[in-house]
This record gives C-alpha cells, sequence and structure tokens, in this order.
C-alpha cells in the first residue's frame, strides 16, 4: 500500500485509521477520514492519555467532562 496507509474495517463507528510517523518534534498527523469523521479542525484541542500496557487514547476534552459530569451527578444522588 503506497505511503504506508492502512485502512482497516468499514464500521462506522469503530474503526482503524492506519498508521502515523513521530516527527522529530514529537508531532503526528491524523489521518484525514479520521478528522473528517470526528470533525477535527486544525486548532482544535485533543486530550491525550496513556497507560504502558495499554497505549495512548486520543479524544476530546469534552469526553472527560461528560463524564466527570456524570460521575458528580451520580455522587450527589447517592449521598
Amino acid at each position: 500500500m503506497a505511503g504506508g496507509k492502512h485502512i482497516l474495517g468499514k464500521s462506522k463507528s469503530k474503526r482503524v485509521f492506519g498508521t502515523a510517523r513521530v516527527g522529530d518534534r514529537g508531532q503526528i498527523v491524523i489521518p484525514k477520514e479520521a478528522r473528517e469523521l470526528f470533525g477535527i479542525q486544525p486548532g482544535d484541542t485533543l486530550l491525550i492519555l496513556g497507560d504502558r500496557e495499554t497505549g495512548l487514547i486520543v479524544s476530546r476534552p469534552e469526553v472527560l467532562n461528560d463524564l466527570a459530569d456524570r460521575l458528580l451527578n451520580q455522587m450527589k444522588n447517592e449521598g
């Protein structure tokens, strides 16, 4: 496959978009198909989470805000 691009899986909600090479400054390029599907625009902020065993997760910060809101509401309702 040209340029090392590997698109695996065809599910609309879950898929592997390919590989990304890390540049000298630690930057990666998010594949165009992923940027389009998730509406990622230049200047957007992404959340990077990681675990030595499972690797990295790249997400929108709002995902963590939504989770925090649910947890806090659950704690308030139980208390």
